[in-house]
């Protein structure tokens, strides 16, 4: 099986839904010809033609309408925001319009709004955003944030059969560090909905998802070294809809939760972790639950300051050592 990284599992997943299904097509910025910022789509337009991967304006709003109206004609668009923080320019219409969609008029939309996300990468306020908070209160859509290799290719594949308006968040860091081997013939299919423990453990559990739950695992192999103390790293893979079952059964099983996300602290998704813990698993806790997050602040240019406000392994090792030692 050959070793590919998260940024061509992304494609293989992709090229073999444009391959299967006719219906599927791409449009967004620079895709065509320039093959994307991160050179994502590159060579797909000389494959599929132009008719297929299409080349827009600099307009997020009119990239997302477009694919709405597409999906409503029975079409199965991507559409790729080439920093995922300017989905915020498509905003209304995702959740005025295309999460409303099916209630309002029966209309099925099966978009996938795809694109980097995430910081680490130096690249300052304007591109290293991770907004899922921003969209997770929003009925109608999904949203969808792989960390390995295998669940890039699993869940894009299954983000595109689907036929609701999903969020398809792939953090950049990832993009060419993470590596797995994938069979060439398998075909994968990550289901959305459902978490996977990324690392077994007993006393205590890690709830995160994407970048972070290598980080979240660092963490864990460094206690276990250091203290002997065994962590369980639970990887959510998609927030909206959240894998309740997974989160509580973890909680039963260790009854200490320490959650880890990249985005600000308030606000953040972790707030709506912990107030599902409490009305469905509080009697099974053996400690406060606890949050390691960024910092309220946008994300900073300079490195020595973003690795201060983004979380970092140490800093879940200290909270993690305090949770355990409650």
């Amino acid at each position: 099986m050959p070793e590919i990284t998260y940024l061509e599992a992304l494609r293989q997943g992709m090229f073999e839904e444009m391959e299967r299904d006719e219906s599927v097509f791409m449009l967004g910025e620079d895709i065509g010809r320039y093959g994307g910022a991160f050179k994502v789509t590159d060579g797909f337009q000389d494959r599929f033609g132009e008719a297929r991967v299409i080349d827009t304006p600099i307009s997020e709003a009119a990239i997302v309408g477009a694919a709405a109206g597409a999906a409503h004609m029975g079409l199965r668009p991507i559409a790729e925001m080439q920093f995922m923080d300017f989905v915020a320019c498509a905003y209304d219409i995702l959740t005025n319009y295309v999460a409303t969609a099916r209630y309002r008029a029966g209309l099925s939309t099966p978009i996938v709004v795809r694109g980097p996300s995430g910081g680490y990468v130096r690249g300052g306020p304007f591109h290293s955003q991770n907004p899922e908070a921003g969209f997770f209160h929003t009925p109608g859509l999904k949203l969808v944030c792989p960390a390995t290799a295998r669940d890039a290719k699993g869940l894009i594949k299954s983000a595109i059969r689907d036929d609701d308006p999903v969020l398809y968040f792939e953090h950049k860091f990832l993009y060419r560090r993470i590596k797995e081997d994938l069979s060439d013939t398998e075909e994968i299919l990550t289901p959305i909905g459902k978490a996977r423990i990324a690392r077994e453990g007993t006393d205590l559990s890690i709830v995160t998802w994407s970048a972070m739950v290598w980080k979240a695992l660092d963490a864990a192999e460094q206690i276990e070294r250091e203290d002997g103390a065994s962590i369980e790293v639970l990887d959510l893979r998609t927030l909206l809809p959240m894998d309740d079952e997974a989160v509580t059964a973890t909680v039963r099983k260790t009854n200490k939760l320490l959650i880890v996300h990249e985005d600000t602290r308030t606000g953040g998704v972790a707030g709506e972790i912990t107030a599902r813990i409490n009305e469905n698993a509080f009697e099974w806790l053996d400690g406060p639950i606890m949050r390691v997050t960024a910092h309220d602040t946008p994300i900073p240019y300079a490195p020595t300051l973003e690795d201060y406000v983004l979380p970092q392994t140490a800093d879940i090792v200290k909270s993690a050592r305090w949770l355990l030692a409650y």
